[in-house]
């Protein structure tokens, strides 16, 4: 059965956020609100976490597994990048996008796509994602909320507690968000390619 936070949307209650990431780093997959639907993450160094949050999006190997990170400073120890696209990638962070790169070897293998060797990497604009993040020290291991036959994220706490609720270690309640997903752009061969169009605007990159 999975644990319920509910925690306010812009002044995230400490001691809650504490709870939560105290279940992370005990190897729970945790659901969380972004500012593009909700979220499903672990652990960065977990590998029995990271199967679980396989197995409940029904994921193989050669997805781009994202980075949630808590602001620009993590993007250069964990992607390698170009003056031109960090400053790209900096104008519109925070913000709903995941930028794929070319991944360094602070990032597990497993986590890297196999035949790209790219990951990943998004800062939200979510007063709870960044707080969690905050309080973690570390990115976490994450992946939009879409589950099999889906095509939005899902954006109600209380339809995925119903679905999720015996599949995940816990669900954090920041109230009911917008069901697109993040708009991804891939820099890992140089210039950006729109590879989805989600609720971030895709003018800065055309």
């Amino acid at each position: 059965m999975s644990q319920f936070f509910q925690i306010h949307p812009e002044n995230p209650q400490q001691r809650l956020i504490n709870q939560a990431c105290d279940l992370i780093r005990q190897g729970e997959v945790v659901v969380y609100p972004t500012d593009s639907g909700y979220a499903i993450g672990c652990q960065l160094e977990n590998k029995k976490a990271l199967d679980q949050l396989c197995m409940v999006r029904q994921i193989d190997k050669d997805h781009n597994f994202t980075l949630m990170c808590r602001d620009m400073s993590e993007l250069s120890l964990y992607a390698k990048v170009d003056n031109v696209a960090f400053r790209q990638i900096k104008n519109n962070t925070p913000g709903p996008y995941t930028f794929i790169l070319k991944a360094t070897r602070e990032v597990p293998r497993r986590l890297q796509n196999p035949k790209r060797k790219t990951i990943g990497i998004r800062v939200p604009d979510n007063a709870i994602a960044l707080k969690l993040l905050e309080t973690l020290n570390e990115p976490l291991m994450s992946a939009s909320l879409i589950l099999p036959g889906a095509r939005m994220a899902e954006s109600d706490p209380d339809v995925i507690r119903d679905k999720l609720e015996k599949r995940v270690g816990l669900i954090i309640d920041g109230g009911t968000l917008g069901e697109q997903p993040t708009t991804i752009v891939d820099f890992s061969e140089g210039l950006p390619v729109i590879l989805r169009e989600g609720s971030g605007d895709i003018t800065p990159f055309s």
